[in-house]
């Protein structure tokens, strides 16, 4: 287009008849023109949207998304791209799936994606978002995380309750030695009992899994249960609002109001316990996270006044991270293992090789040199990330992010499952090797974003060396003392890899083995 001054000016030398009146107005006219085709280019360049598949009306494209939504989400993304814009009934939703997407998302414009979606499901079991993981954006996010982190999931923290990792573990390998030779070991329960029971025993002092914690450990178990499987519901209400009534029709409001109600009961009555006792004293180390956080609220030391609804929320947290995606990581790594004989032995030699013939537990000083140890918890974490679309985002403000325009309060799922398999970051993404893990910086604490399984940013998850401590001994023990094999005649090729749907992914059906003394 030609600058308007250019047209007046060869206007002027060639049309001696325009008046001085006429020639304004044109000049005006032509003027006007070139600022709304300069607006307009400068709004369309920047108001791009992310690539989007066609949306139905109403739903958008909630059909296109199945009961395994990351495998769904590959899918579209392989054509759309790794910034692809959904819209979950009236909800835009953006899908993020490539380790440079994820960075733009986490790191650049972490501040703008720092808040939550609301869910109807949050909302009723993590009391009304006052837990930390969902949360508003903002300062009392910001107090209780810092108490979290600061006070309860602390480097000095986690390796204060280094002796419960270490008896639960040690109880855990009794009880598979104190099975037959050739019983058939329900590994995935085992897990479960294992994380619950030193989640309980941090956070609350003492044991609740079942015949531990009599009748109130079965029902809390099953609760727990009943718990982890809501969360990973979807309510259409939340998309659609019209059809909010729904809940009320198949169950779900009914169910979640039944299991937020017994576990409020549960946790309450912990509490008051805890404060019955609360004069006793006793090192800061040693104490509980329940009773830390009742010692906070005590002496006023948050900031902002941390009441009983806020502490039940914190210690629900606990439970909601701190068991599931331990347990999960451990079953998937085991289940790799038994697929993966050479890596089996890879393993076991380098463990037994370093600890010897060890008869007590191996402990955590003994981990420091076990590098091919955390590189298959990499690998395992890299394939089978708990979360596989983490916990989702929201956007606060009109953003762009790779050329694209992000409109605020535009939901955020970002695919760990699918960034874990991609081949630009990976060679033979689909196989198990942990040795790509060796003599490489490549870590799952945030920093690098081709291997995110507990997100990175502002947002991350806080408890990752707490999990990760779990899992490394309870590891290292398992294939020191025993040597394993599937039951009967079953072969690698037959242990089935299904996933369980729902928020976190763990294996559908249990895992089963059986265990050889090895000393």
């Amino acid at each position: 287009m030609l600058n308007p001054l250019q047209v007046l000016q060869e206007l002027n030398e060639s049309s001696s008849f325009l008046q001085p009146l006429a020639f304004t107005l044109l000049a005006i006219f032509l003027i006007f023109l070139y600022t709304c085709y300069s607006s307009t280019k400068t709004t369309t360049q920047k108001s791009s949207p992310p690539p989007s598949p066609p949306k139905l009306p109403i739903i958008g494209n909630l059909h296109q998304i199945g009961l395994y939504p990351h495998l769904s989400l590959q899918a579209l993304s392989q054509r759309y791209g790794p910034l692809m814009l959904l819209h979950f009934g009236s909800v835009p939703v953006l899908v993020v799936s490539s380790a440079e997407a994820a960075r733009e998302i986490l790191k650049t414009h972490d501040l703008a994606f720092s808040d939550r979606p609301k869910s109807t499901i949050f909302e009723k079991l993590l009391y009304n978002y006052r837990d930390v993981a969902s949360a508003p954006y903002g300062e009392y996010w910001r107090q209780v995380k810092s108490i979290c982190v600061l006070n309860l999931l602390s480097n000095r923290r986690v390796r204060s309750f280094r002796s419960v990792r270490e008896e639960e573990t040690k109880s855990m390998i009794r009880n598979i030695k104190d099975s037959s030779s050739s019983s058939v070991l329900n590994l995935s329960e085992m897990f479960v009992r294992l994380t619950n029971d030193v989640v309980c025993r941090v956070a609350l002092g003492r044991k609740y899994s079942e015949g531990e914690g009599g009748e109130s450990g079965r029902m809390f178990k099953e609760i727990l249960g009943e718990f982890a499987d809501l969360l990973g519901i979807v309510n259409i209400g939340d998309y659609v609002p019209w059809l909010s009534w729904l809940s009320q029709v198949n169950g779900l409001g009914a169910k979640l109001d039944k299991v937020a109600k017994q576990l409020d009961d549960f946790i309450d009555t912990v509490v008051q316990e805890h404060m019955n006792h609360s004069s006793r004293s006793g090192d800061d180390d040693q104490k509980n996270f329940l009773d830390v956080l009742l010692a906070i609220q005590k002496e006023n030391l948050a900031g902002i006044p941390i009441d009983r609804v806020s502490i039940k929320a914190i210690i629900l947290d606990m439970f909601a991270a701190g068991t599931d995606s331990t347990y999960t990581a451990l079953e998937w790594t085991m289940t790799e293992l038994l697929r993966h004989p050479r890596v089996m032995n890879k393993l076991q030699n380098e463990v037994r090789g370093i600890v010897g013939n060890k008869t007590d537990v191996i402990t955590e000083d003994d981990l420091v040199e076990m590098h091919y140890l955390k590189a298959v918890t990499k690998e395992t974490l890299r394939l089978h990330p708990p979360l596989p679309l983490l916990v989702p985002r929201m956007s606060t403000r009109d953003v762009e992010v790779n050329g694209y325009n992000i409109k605020a309060n535009t939901q955020v799922f970002i695919s760990a499952w699918q960034i874990g398999r991609d081949p630009k970051l990976y060679d033979k993404p689909e196989e198990y090797e942990p040795e790509r893990f060796l003599n490489n910086g490549i870590d799952y604490k945030g920093n690098d974003f081709e291997l995110i399984p507990f997100g990175a940013g502002r947002r991350a998850c806080p408890g990752i060396q707490f999990a990760m401590a779990v899992n490394e001994i309870a590891l290292a023990n398992i294939v020191h003392k025993f040597d394993w094999a599937l039951p009967g005649e079953a072969s690698r090729e037959d242990l089935d890899m299904t996933e369980s749907t729902g928020l976190t992914s763990h294996k559908k059906y249990p895992l089963k083995a059986v265990a050889f003394p090895h000393f």
